[in-house]
C-alpha cells in the first residue's frame, strides 16, 4: 500500500486534480519521496507500460544477437511480437474477464466492500477530528492495480471538495491508515479480488463533515 499525499511524492504537480476522486494509474507516475521498500518502489515501476513491453521483447532482442544470421527474419516478425505483448498482458498478468465470476463469492464481496465503507469513514471521522472539522467532504480513495498475478499495488489518499485536493497526512494520519484499512478479513489481496470480480478498481469512502457527531468526534480524539 502506498499512500498518496504531497508529503510522499516528490512530483507534488502530478497530484493537482480539479475533481475528486482523483485517478492515478494510467495517468501519472509518482516518485515516493521517502520510507518506502524498494520492493514496493520496484512494484510501482512495473506499472510502467512501456517497460513491460520492452521486457517482453527482451528475448527476441537476445534471439537476434544469439542468431545474428536470423536477425533480419525476427525483426520483421512484429506480429509475433505483438501476439506476445498481448498473451503476456492479458493471461500472465491479468484474469480475463470470463474468468472473474469465480474469483469470490458475491456475497463475501458485497461484505467486503461494506467494511471497506466502515473502516474509511471511521478513519476519515478520526482525521476530521484531528484537524477539527466542521464542515465541506472528505473523501477516502482505494485505487488499485488491475494486475492480478503480482502483488497487489494500492494507492490510498485522502482528497478533499475543497479545493478540491489531494490532503497533505501527517505522519500519524498515515500510520492510522496503514493499521486500520486493511486487515483480516479485508485485506490488499481480497479487495483486489472484489474489485476484479466487479471490473471496478477505484473504491470511494466519502464523509460529510455535517454529519459528524460530537459525540463521534470525541470518541475519534480518544481512540
Amino acid at each position: 500500500m502506498f499512500i498518496v499525499s504531497p508529503a510522499t511524492v516528490w512530483n507534488r504537480n502530478a497530484l493537482e486534480t480539479r475533481q475528486v476522486p482523483r485517478r492515478i494509474f494510467g495517468r501519472v507516475m509518482l516518485l515516493p519521496r521517502r520510507g518506502f521498500p524498494l520492493r514496493l518502489v520496484w512494484r510501482m515501476v512495473f506499472e510502467t507500460q512501456m517497460l513491460r513491453f520492452l521486457g517482453v521483447l527482451a528475448p527476441f532482442v537476445a534471439a537476434m544477437f544469439l542468431w545474428p544470421q536470423s536477425a533480419l527474419a525476427i525483426a520483421q516478425a512484429p506480429l509475433l511480437m505483438i501476439v506476445a505483448i498481448l498473451y503476456v498482458e492479458t493471461n500472465v498478468l491479468r484474469i480475463p474477464r470470463e474468468r472473474r465470476a469465480k474469483m469470490i463469492d458475491r456475497a463475501e464481496a458485497d461484505r467486503g466492500l461494506d467494511l471497506l465503507q466502515v473502516r474509511g469513514r471511521a478513519i476519515l471521522t478520526r482525521i476530521a477530528a484531528r484537524r477539527q472539522l466542521a464542515s465541506g467532504v472528505l473523501h477516502l480513495v482505494v485505487e488499485q492495480s488491475d494486475m492480478a498475478y503480482i502483488t497487489p499495488l494500492t494507492f490510498v489518499s485522502v482528497q478533499s471538495e475543497a479545493g478540491p485536493e489531494v490532503v497533505r497526512l501527517s505522519r500519524e494520519e498515515e500510520a492510522m491508515i496503514r493499521r486500520d484499512l486493511f486487515g483480516a478479513p479485508l485485506t490488499e489481496r481480497r479487495l483486489l479480488r472484489i474489485n476484479l470480480l466487479e471490473n471496478v478498481f477505484l473504491r470511494d469512502v466519502t464523509l460529510d463533515m455535517r454529519g459528524v457527531s460530537a459525540h463521534a468526534r470525541l470518541a475519534a480524539l480518544s481512540g
